[in-house]
């Protein structure tokens, strides 16, 4: 069977055309796909099926091989897949775990239309909110000088997050009113990613309504820039995540 490698600001992914059923989506043999020693190494899986009414549903699995909620960048990889494999022309629909999402290629980026964002939750060690997968937000002065991995496993693991099925884990630096550096913990991963579309769209919501920044905003992350963009309200709408995303290389299973 072929694959492809394709990544979105480092965010890495292993993309399957799985439009004929085929594929053996069991979690043991998708984590050993994922593996970074003994597979293709990759941050998830992702399979590119057929949907009635939609382009494509986009099936998204976690590096630990368990099927995952939204991934943002695994989504802007997936419709530049679907675009390469000729799914279609410029604009799309599709579904995901989370619901319909459209998009569109241009200018070398993938802009992603983000579900809206009825509110965020302040918790006791950050800001809590859904972007399609579950985020927390939490603001520091240097991101860069954290051991992510080691601070965002043990706020992951905590008893009050591991009773509510873990989460996310985010720092974010305000550089400006619109930019932001933000690092990230993915659950799943278990580690710091390079990127996360989920997590640096959760960042921007909530910047925008703790620290006001702009309804626009460019997001440094260690494998590259993102732009967030959204309509202000008590609801969160237009979200739009926008960025590079790349093949790789191609191979066969």
């Amino acid at each position: 069977m072929e694959f492809f490698k394709y990544q979105g600001t480092g965010n890495d992914f292993v993309m399957i055309d799985n439009r004929e059923m085929q594929f053996d989506d069991t979690q043991a043999n998708i984590a050993r796909l994922c593996h970074r020693r003994f597979g293709v190494g990759a941050d998830g899986l992702i399979l590119i099926e057929n949907a009635e009414g939609y382009d494509f549903r986009m099936r998204y699995f976690n590096a630990d091989g368990g099927e995952g909620s939204m991934c943002g960048n695994g989504g802007r990889c997936a419709v530049q897949f679907a675009a390469d494999l000729g799914i279609f022309k410029d604009h799309t629909r599709f579904l995901a775990v989370d619901g319909e999402h459209s998009s569109k290629t241009g200018h070398g980026n993938v802009f992603l239309h983000m579900i809206d964002v009825d509110g965020i939750t302040e918790e006791a060690d950050g800001f809590f909110v859904n972007t399609g997968s579950p985020h927390l937000v939490i603001f520091h002065p240097d991101v860069d000088a954290l051991d992510v991995k080691g601070v965002g496993s043990a706020i992951r693991y905590s008893d009050y997050w591991k009773n509510r099925g873990g989460v996310n884990v985010n720092f974010v630096q305000v550089l400006g009113s619109s930019a932001l550096k933000v690092r990230t913990y993915e659950r799943g991963v278990e580690d710091e990613t390079y990127s996360c579309g989920t997590g640096v769209t959760a960042a921007a919501v909530v910047s925008h309504l703790r620290k006001s920044t702009a309804t626009e905003v460019h997001i440094q992350t260690l494998g590259g820039e993102l732009k967030v963009s959204l309509n202000p309200g008590d609801k969160i709408s237009g979200i739009i995540l926008s960025g590079p995303a790349k093949r790789v290389f191609r191979g066969e299973l």
